[in-house]
């Protein structure tokens, strides 16, 4: 098997640059309307917005390499990252570490990139972690780093990185690259194109002993916050980690060859899907907003504590629809009460019912009033 980074022609990608062109200018609608819709997000919302898509990036990152990480504590994490709260006490290193990591992106998305940024963002993750040898620092052992699959007497390798001893010089070649495309480099690139490569280039050097796709998705967040010339605060790791076969797929199909076509298309759409999510998080947080202020003083506790926790669900609902069971359990009333608390919430207008008897679901009538 012969892998990219061994072929003459590497690191030197060859793409259809026409056949982006049409993605590339939907990335720029598409962000021109993000901006556009976000000016209308009252403070108070904005920060958390900002909060809740940065928490559910760092939950969604990890998740694709199989870590699962507590979002609360992520999200208290963030808070006082951004000096918006105290951390809670005993805070964990996996959910401090993803936390630090992305609040460092946010901020300092427009720097260029150094090897110190990467070391910076490996100690982020797994500083005191005694599993890894080296830590902010580019592997060194001598055995392959290869990633594999199933039992050892069957073992599939999808793919083997250049040997530690290359990674000094191709990360310095690397890091050349990428400030070299930026917008204000020698040899810019589109914003796309260049997430998509650069994202492709790091996890094919697979420079860390541990990390890399976290790191080389936050690359691709850097490189598109710069071509924005601000935070993309777009759901790529959460689009990702939806479809995450289809992603190693894509990458495994790209390791072997330096024509990346494929690889390009599959990455832009990856990350229109994720502006579109984006957008209709925005627009969520817009209709939360004209909700609240139509039922303003017409709701009771219980039925506020209810709201709150339909609204904490998000864009995709309360798995299932809202019950008169979880209503009771969100609530801790009666179910008599529970059953007049619904009712006069349908009558209001404050949600909608489907379904009868035991089946009897109730959702946000968030449309209602736009």
């Amino acid at each position: 098997m012969t892998w990219n980074w061994q072929q003459p022609s590497w690191p030197s990608f060859t793409y259809d640059a026409t056949a982006l062109e049409p993605l590339e200018r939907r990335f720029l609608l598409q962000s021109g309307e993000l901006v556009g819709v976000r000016r209308h997000i009252g403070p108070d919302d904005e920060e958390t917005f900002k909060i809740d898509l940065i928490s559910d990036e760092a939950v969604k990152t990890s998740a694709i390499e199989g870590e699962v990480l507590d979002r609360a504590s992520v999200q208290s994490s963030l808070r006082h990252q951004l000096g918006l709260g105290l951390e809670p006490p005993r805070a964990k290193r996996a959910e401090r570490g993803i936390a630090t990591m992305m609040v460092d992106l946010y901020r300092n998305y427009a720097a260029p990139l150094a090897d110190q940024t990467m070391f910076d963002w490996h100690t982020m993750l797994f500083g005191g972690d005694r599993s890894i040898r080296v830590i902010g620092g580019y592997r060194t052992h001598g055995e392959p780093m290869q990633v594999v699959s199933g039992p050892d007497y069957r073992r599939k390798v999808h793919f083997e990185a250049p040997p530690s001893v290359r990674v000094p010089a191709e990360m310095t070649r690397f890091v050349a690259w990428f400030n070299a495309t930026a917008p204000d480099g020698e040899r810019p690139l589109s914003a796309l194109t260049r997430a998509g490569i650069a994202h492709l280039y790091f996890v094919c050097v697979h420079p860390f002993e541990d990390g890399n796709g976290r790191i080389g998705r936050a690359l691709a967040e850097k490189s598109l916050a710069q071509n924005l010339g601000q935070p993309s605060l777009i759901a790529l790791a959460y689009t990702i980690e939806r479809k995450r076969n289809d992603y190693y797929g894509a990458l495994e199909r790209n390791n072997k060859r330096n024509q990346i076509t494929d690889w390009l298309l599959y990455f832009a759409e990856t990350v229109l899907e994720a502006q579109t999510h984006t957008l209709k998080r925005v627009d969520f947080y817009l209709a939360k907003a004209r909700f609240y202020e139509r039922f303003r003083g017409q709701l009771n506790v219980r039925q506020e504590r209810a709201v709150a926790r339909l609204f904490r669900a998000g864009t995709d609902g309360f798995q299932g629809g809202l019950s008169a069971e979880n209503y009771i359990t969100i609530t801790r009333t009666s179910r008599a009460t529970a059953t007049r608390d619904l009712q006069d919430l349908v009558t209001k207008g404050a949600l909608t019912r489907t379904g009868t008897l035991r089946h009897t679901r109730y959702w946000l009538n968030v449309a209602e009033g736009e």
